[in-house]
Formats: C-alpha cells, sequence, structure tokens
C-alpha cells in the first residue's frame, strides 16, 4: 500500500512539473516594448471549458481586448482550474484567460468583447 501511495505521489509530482505547454503568453502588437516603460493592469478575463482532457473546447470564450491592440493574452490553469480537473478525471476541464493591456490615459474598459483567435 506505501508503495503504491508513492508511486502516486512521484506521478503527481511529476505531473505538475512537466506542465509548460498549459500555461502560454501572446503578446499582441506593441505590447513587449511598450510594457517596460508603462505600467499594466488587466483589461478582462475569462474561463475557458473543455472536455476529455482538453481536447474538445465547449464554445468560445469571448474576452474584451484593447482598441488599441497593444495587450497581452495569457492562459493558464490556476488552481482551482486544475482541482476541478483532477477530481473529474479530466473529463471537465477549466483554463483562465486573462488580457494585460498597457495603462494609459485614455484607457477605456467598455469595450465591446472581441474573440481572442
Amino acid at each position: 500500500m506505501k508503495r503504491k501511495l508513492d508511486t502516486v505521489f512521484i506521478s503527481i509530482v511529476i505531473m505538475l512539473t512537466l506542465s509548460s505547454c498549459m500555461a502560454t503568453r501572446t503578446n499582441v502588437g506593441q505590447f513587449r516594448e511598450m510594457e517596460k516603460s508603462k505600467e499594466t493592469y488587466t483589461y478582462s478575463r475569462g474561463k475557458q471549458c473543455y472536455l476529455f482532457w482538453g481536447t474538445i473546447p465547449l464554445g468560445r470564450t469571448k474576452v474584451a481586448t484593447p482598441q488599441s491592440a497593444n495587450c497581452q493574452v495569457r492562459t493558464y490553469y490556476n488552481f482551482f482550474d486544475a482541482l476541478l480537473s483532477v477530481i473529474t478525471g479530466g473529463i471537465f476541464a477549466m483554463q483562465t484567460i486573462k488580457v494585460k493591456a498597457i495603462k494609459d490615459e485614455g484607457s477605456v474598459q467598455s469595450v465591446p468583447a472581441t474573440p481572442v483567435k
């Protein structure tokens, strides 16, 4: 029994440390250059749901993007997303999407949602 628990523990540690493809950051426009000199903020966020270990998306999440098109789209699994996936055995999973933008004097947050492709 102890050997089986050790094997499960080691498997979980390996899965958590080898999860590099579970998070992405995509810089859009001049975000990377502008990020160094200006302050950023979370423009919008959303959740994308999947079935069967992330192979079948359930709909498309629409997150707003700034009109200036200078932003960073980050997708990742937070603790609760991963916990839900573990509890359901991967049959149902969620991923968090966060859009960061450059803070300007003319920033407007009430922009209609534009789907991220």
